[in-house]
């Protein structure tokens, strides 16, 4: 058992690196994800995780594989993205979401014809699919400087993020914390889609956020436990996605993604929120 779960830890340093990662992210990427779920926009969240893609294309295209550039492209991919859908959407009959969609979409063709004019396959792989086994001190370091600037940020918005989320036109009508808690909430959506894209890639970066964050919802109803078992589900299907590829050689990336997709098959079936609730047979307390 030693061998089999905590041995690759113990003996391999990229092991380590990759598993503070994925706390760095459970701990970061996963409880906006909630809020994303319970804000009815993790679609959204998926849609901004393509837009953030040309910005780190055309860090990539002109630095290479560079850390700083690619974070900062992403970044301002994803916020000119955010608020171009936002004004198209007051300016035009245009609902967000189909804003958002033209604009992912487009952004998703533009990051790979950018990455293809310069690089190969292999490149265009680590930007799509990510390399959280290939983490260095740096990109670690990033990650987890992100989770906690998306950790006080959160408890510094909390109160409004959870009036939005419930009822965002009380909020408007008597906050004027309401575009403060909209706006730093996408902020801190796409530098989180960012510092996942490093170690998930673009089109993985989502799932730790949301996947997660479905699954807890599940099994409770209490934002604070909401929080804790989200975060709880993605540290540990990181953990486990990270064995799974080490033992069976399969992308780490994708192993954690579905392990997350496992776990919230699991809670589908048998939370007391998922579809066999209330159908199966409960024997009452005073029965022997």
């Amino acid at each position: 058992m030693f061998d089999l779960l905590i041995s690759p830890f113990t003996e391999f340093a990229f092991m380590r690196r990759a598993l503070a990662g994925c706390l760095a992210l459970a701990l970061g990427a996963t409880p906006v994800g909630v809020f994303l779920l319970l804000r009815r926009m993790s679609l959204m969240g998926d849609a901004m995780s393509h837009a953030i893609l040309p910005g780190a294309a055309l860090g990539y295209l002109a630095f290479g594989l560079s850390l700083g550039a690619m974070t900062v492209g992403g970044i301002v991919a994803g916020l000119v993205v955010v608020f171009a859908a936002g004004l198209v959407t007051r300016a035009s009959v245009l609902k967000e979401d189909a804003s958002l969609a033209a604009f992912y979409l487009l952004s998703l063709a533009a990051g790979v014809m950018i990455v293809s004019l310069r690089g190969q396959n292999l490149d265009l792989l680590h930007v799509l699919f990510g390399s959280v086994l290939g983490l260095d001190d740096a990109s670690l370091l990033l990650i987890a400087s992100i989770a906690s600037v998306t950790l006080a940020s959160l408890a510094l918005l909390f109160r409004p993020l959870v009036m939005e989320c419930f009822d965002p036109a009380f909020l408007r009508g008597v906050s004027r914390w309401s575009p403060v808690a909209h706006y730093g909430f996408l902020m801190l959506v796409v530098v989180n889609l960012v510092s996942g894209f490093h170690a998930l890639g673009t089109l993985m970066a989502v799932g730790i956020m949301i996947l997660p964050a479905a699954a807890a919802r599940l099994w409770t109803n209490g934002l604070p436990m909401l929080l804790l078992l989200a975060v709880l589900f993605a540290f540990g299907s990181g953990a486990s996605g990270l064995l799974l590829s080490f033992h069976a050689d399969v992308p780490a990336g994708p192993a954690i993604v579905l392990v997350c997709g496992v776990v919230y098959f699991v809670s589908l079936l048998a939370a007391p929120g998922g579809l066999l609730a209330g159908r199966l047979p409960v024997r009452h307390h005073l029965e022997s």
